[in-house]
């Protein structure tokens, strides 16, 4: 009888470690998948490295640039173009931002697939009433981080550059950016904004989980308001203009947040 016993938890933990095991090896798929998306993404866009570092990355010095000119006629804030030179100091330095560049521009292109596959694997296992609240969530987090680059494309880093591009302590000291340092400040804070535009997805989730209330965050609004200037003359350039641009729609996801948690708290009680 006790040998029957032990045979018979032997097999239910068998069959406990391969359950574990099938999700290890789902999640390995899933993850398998994003590699090979974000692989192929990043192949094309090595393929095409040149015009798009002429285009993409270098356009940000000229004059013409899309928001340089949506400045100048809006706020009449006009510049000319950066007097940069860029230089690579290590051997390896263009074909490392190359591969940088092509493999960052996969995760962020793919991102939208590989938010689909982490929710795939989630979504079994949660409850019912938890798929319905959560069901789309990635559709809502795919957006939100890709508005963010564009937000970070657009506004952050063309103002990061074209202010560093044009300061200088003396006119005999001339702006010879490493492709490093430049491309670093781009990717950087494009994918950082992207990643910042996730706070109403974040607080979202903080609502479900019980850890923060729309009371909370309005309570709070005014300090949230001074650490976003705060943070608008960290990623800015220091000038009035350039921090408000930034500020605002930092600001505004800080009441989409409240909103997001005065939601959360209306389905709460009616599940109650």
């Amino acid at each position: 009888m006790d040998f029957g016993l032990i045979t018979f938890a032997l097999r239910m933990e068998e069959e406990k470690n391969m359950t574990f095991l099938e999700h290890l090896e789902e999640l390995r798929w899933r993850l398998v998948k994003s590699a090979i998306a974000v692989l192929v993404v990043a192949c094309v866009l090595f393929w095409f490295k040149e015009w798009i570092m002429i285009n993409i990355f270098q356009s940000m010095l000229k004059a013409d640039f899309i928001s340089f000119r949506l400045m100048c006629e809006w706020f009449g804030v006009c510049s000319g173009d950066s007097p940069v030179e860029m230089q690579s100091m290590n051997v390896s330095g263009q074909f490392s931002y190359a591969l940088m560049m092509s493999v960052l521009g996969g995760v962020v292109i793919s991102s939208p697939f590989i938010f689909y596959q982490l929710w795939s694997f989630i979504k079994p296992g949660l409850k019912q009433n938890e798929k319905s609240v959560m069901n789309g969530l990635f559709i809502y987090v795919s957006f939100l981080f890709m508005l963010g680059i564009l937000f970070g494309y657009f506004i952050v880093a063309p103002l990061c550059i074209q202010f560093f591009g044009n300061f200088t302590l003396s006119p005999e000291i001339k702006n010879n950016f490493t492709v490093d340092s430049y491309m670093s400040m781009i990717l950087s804070t494009v994918f950082y904004s992207g990643l910042f535009f996730l706070l109403p997805v974040i607080i979202y989730i903080l609502s479900r989980m019980s850890i923060v209330t729309s009371d909370f965050l309005k309570k709070y609004r005014k300090h949230a308001i001074v650490g976003v200037l705060i943070l608008a003359a960290i990623i800015t350039p220091p000038d009035l203009i350039s921090q408000i641009i930034v500020a605002i729609p930092i600001a505004f996801l800080y009441e989409i947040g409240i909103f997001v948690a005065k939601r959360v708290e209306k389905q709460k009680n009616k599940e109650i």
